[in-house]
C-alpha cells in the first residue's frame, strides 16, 4: 500500500484534480481516497474510467463513472472527511464488477422521490435502476459504504466504450 499525489493542470479548473491518495491499484482491485473537495467528483470519475479501461472493461467505464460521481457527490453534500472509492474486478466474464464509495458519515443514504422541479435527489434512483444490485453497509473503520454491482458482459471487448471512442 502506498500513497501518490497527482497534479494535473490540463483541466479547465487547475485545482480540479489536485490530490488523489492511491491506496492500492494492483491485481483485481483498485482503491483511492479523495479529499472532500469539489474536484473529488471529477478525479473519482477519471480514476474509475481509467482503471476499467486498463482492465479491458470499456463497456462498463461510462456507467460506473457516472454512478461513482453520483455517490461521491452525495458524500460531498452530506459528509466531511475523505471519500474512498474501491473497485473489485470480477474473476471471470459474466460476473459482476463491485464498486464501493465510503465516507465518514454513518447515516445511510435515503432514496427519495423528487418533485419534477427538484434539481437534486435522483442519484440513488439512478444507482438503483442502472446497477444489478446496490446497498449500504457500515464502513470498514467508521462511517458507511454504499456499493453497487454492474454485470460484466460475456464478451466486453465487442462493446464500444470510452477507451476506444474518446482517446
Amino acid at each position: 500500500m502506498w500513497s501518490l499525489t497527482l497534479r494535473n493542470r490540463t483541466w479547465a479548473n487547475p485545482l480540479a484534480w489536485e490530490v488523489i491518495g492511491v491506496i492500492d491499484t494492483e491485481g483485481d482491485r483498485a482503491e483511492w481516497s479523495f479529499p472532500a473537495e469539489a474536484g473529488a467528483v471529477r478525479a473519482a470519475r477519471a480514476a474509475v474510467r481509467a482503471r476499467l479501461c486498463d482492465w479491458g472493461l470499456d463497456s462498463l467505464a461510462d456507467i460506473a463513472a457516472l454512478l461513482v460521481s453520483e455517490l461521491v457527490t452525495n458524500s460531498l453534500r452530506h459528509a466531511t472527511g475523505p471519500i474512498d472509492v474501491r473497485l473489485v474486478r470480477p474473476n471471470r466474464l459474466g460476473d459482476v464488477l463491485l464498486v464501493e464509495v465510503s465516507d465518514p458519515l454513518p447515516d445511510p443514504p435515503r432514496e427519495r422521490v423528487p418533485h419534477l422541479e427538484d434539481e437534486s435527489g435522483r442519484g440513488l434512483q439512478l444507482v438503483a435502476h442502472s446497477s444489478q444490485r446496490w446497498g449500504t453497509r457500515p464502513g470498514r473503520n467508521a462511517g458507511k459504504t454504499v456499493w453497487f454491482e454492474l454485470a460484466v458482459p460475456e464478451d466486453p471487448g465487442r462493446l464500444p466504450g470510452p477507451c476506444t471512442t474518446r482517446q
